[in-house]
């Protein structure tokens, strides 16, 4: 029979990989998705009440 295990250790609990809330948590995310979300917000406001 063929062993097909790799000999890894199993990643300890402090070592997990980091999921999408860690990256939503990043300064320069947050900061991009701000300006993106006002721009979005200037147009739909200027779409409503301007035209």
């Amino acid at each position: 029979m063929v062993d097909t295990s790799r000999g890894d250790v199993p990643a300890s609990p402090a070592e997990e990989p980091r999921g999408c809330l860690f990256a939503l948590s990043q300064p320069p995310l947050l900061i991009f998705l701000g300006v993106i979300g006002s721009l979005l917000l200037m147009a739909a406001l200027h779409d409503l009440f301007m035209l």
